[in-house]
C-alpha cells in the first residue's frame, strides 16, 4: 500500500488509523486513571466530613512551601512537555530532546522533594503503622488523614516514576531520529498521559496541603 509507512505497524492501513487508535487507547487508558484516582478521593470526602478537625491537624504538619514548589515545578513540566510535542511536530530533534531532558529534570526534582517530605514525616513518626505517634485524641484518626496522604500522593509518585522511564525511552528514540515531522505519535499520546498526572496533583495540592488551613 502506497501510504503504508515504515513506522504504521503491520495491523493498520494507514498512519491516520494507527494515530486515531493511538488516542483512542491513550483516552481510555485515562478514563480508567480518573476511575482510579477519584475513588480515592471519594474515600478521602467521605472520612474527611467525619473527621473535619483531625483532616486539619493533619494537613497543618504538612509543609506548604514544600508542596507549593512541587506544584510551580509540575507545572513548568507540563509546558516543557507541550514544548517537546510541538518541536516534536515541528520536525526539530534538538528542541525536542531539549525539552524532553526538562520535563525528566523536572520531574525528577518533583520526586526528589517528595522523598525529602516523606523522610520528614519517617522522622516524626507519622507513617501510618505501629510507628505512628501523635499527641492528642484525635491521633488515631489523623493517622486516617495521612494514610490517604501517602496512598495518594504515593501512587501519584509511582506515576511519575514511570512517566520519567518512558521520557527516557522516547529520548532514545529521538535521539535515534524515529520521529520527524509526519511521525511523532509517541510523543503526543505521552504527553496526554504526563499532563493528567499533573492534573491529578493539582488536586491533590489544595485537598492534602491548603483546605482547613488559615
Amino acid at each position: 500500500m502506497a501510504d503504508h509507512h515504515s513506522y504504521v505497524a503491520h495491523h493498520f492501513d494507514t498512519a491516520e488509523q494507527q494515530y486515531e487508535a493511538s488516542q483512542l487507547g491513550m483516552w481510555a487508558f485515562l478514563i480508567t486513571e480518573v476511575m482510579f484516582f477519584g475513588g480515592l478521593f471519594g474515600g478521602y470526602a467521605v472520612y474527611r466530613m467525619q473527621y473535619p478537625q483531625a483532616f486539619i491537624e493533619g494537613s497543618h504538619h504538612l509543609d506548604i512551601t514544600l508542596g507549593a514548589i512541587n506544584t510551580a515545578v509540575l507545572i513548568c513540566s507540563s509546558l516543557t512537555m507541550a514544548l517537546a510535542v510541538y518541536y516534536s511536530q515541528k520536525g526539530k530533534r534538538n528542541a525536542l530532546l531539549t525539552f524532553l531532558v526538562l520535563t525528566l529534570v523536572l520531574g525528577a526534582v518533583f520526586l526528589g522533594i517528595k522523598a525529602v517530605e516523606y523522610s520528614h514525616k519517617y522522622h516524626d513518626h507519622m507513617i501510618p503503622g505501629p510507628n505512628f505517634h501523635m499527641a492528642g485524641a484525635t491521633s488515631s484518626n489523623v493517622e486516617i488523614f495521612y494514610s490517604f496522604y501517602f496512598a495518594m500522593t504515593g501512587l501519584h509518585a509511582l506515576h511519575m516514576i514511570i512517566g520519567i522511564g518512558i521520557i527516557l525511552v522516547i529520548m532514545r528514540m529521538a535521539w535515534q531520529n524515529r520521529f520527524s515531522s509526519a511521525y511523532y505519535t509517541p510523543i503526543e499520546i505521552f504527553g496526554l498521559y504526563w499532563h493528567f498526572v499533573d492534573i491529578v496533583w493539582i488536586f491533590l495540592f489544595p485537598l492534602l496541603y491548603l483546605i482547613g488551613r488559615h
